[in-house]
């Protein structure tokens, strides 16, 4: 008789990586208009326009909401220290890299909160939140919502309570996501991944091996499997690119 190992799907599942890969466009799409902006390529206010405020906070939530999703897949076989602790180790490692570099460049408006920071005090939450229900992680994720939309306190003014989102006030950043809300769409990510779990869903997911891709399905999958370092790597490409393009046009 084959073993539960033998029998269980082989390869990566498609769709998180292809998410993932799609959310990375939007993401290049939203800082290259903010470096077209910031060269007069583009009018004045073209990022702070609602319209792509709200794409931004979409493209933004996607990323978190599939790390929520992907804390699930990675342990749902039982909480596996060694991998976890490592990822976060990197995610904390690139989480002040960013600070650090968009301190020397911007330090009125330097990110010291960001989405990788968020990332990265999310995974640590979830993964005390592991073994609960989908519809209990649901719960949170909405009340996390309504906390954010609802209360916030003085007493969370201190520059040091900022990253958890309950201040009534908070130094501007390029990048600022707190706890609340967006603790939300992570957990809600997980609620995902459990309730799809529930349902068999991962068992019959379309799945790939890296080295049987070709053309641009190769690409966009690789750019889904590789998303901390294209996150790191990208806005300085296309900061240095339009800055070339600035200097040649004057």
């Amino acid at each position: 008789m084959a073993s539960s190992t033998d029998t269980a799907p082989r390869g990566r599942m498609i769709a998180p990586d292809m998410i993932r890969a799609v959310a990375l466009i939007g993401m290049a799409i939203f800082h290259f208009t903010y470096d077209l902006e910031n060269f007069g390529f583009a009018p004045p206010g073209t990022i702070y326009h609602p319209a792509f405020l709200n794409f931004a906070r979409l493209v933004a939530g996607t990323f978190v909401f599939m790390a929520g999703l992907s804390l699930v897949l990675a342990h749902r076989h039982g909480f596996r220290a060694g991998p976890f602790w490592q990822r976060l180790a990197k995610l904390i490692a690139a989480a002040a890299l960013v600070s650090a570099a968009t301190y020397v460049m911007m330090p009125q408006y330097f990110i010291y909160y960001g989405i990788l920071h968020s990332i990265a005090v999310s995974s640590l939450i979830g993964a005390v939140l592991l073994a609960l229900p989908w519809w209990a992680l649901a719960a949170i994720g909405a009340a996390v919502f309504w906390v954010d939309f609802n209360l916030a306190f003085t007493s969370f003014d201190h520059p040091l309570l900022w990253w958890i989102g309950l201040s009534t006030h908070w130094r501007p950043s390029m990048d600022f996501e707190p706890v609340f809300p967006w603790f939300a769409p992570f957990a809600l990510g997980m609620a995902a991944a459990k309730l799809a779990e529930r349902l068999g869903y991962w068992r019959r997911a379309a799945r790939y091996h890296p080295g049987e891709v070709t053309g641009a399905l190769k690409i966009a999958l690789f750019a889904g499997r590789h998303t901390l370092p294209i996150y790191l790597i990208h806005q300085p490409v296309l900061y240095g690119l339009t800055w070339g393009a600035f200097l040649l046009s004057h």
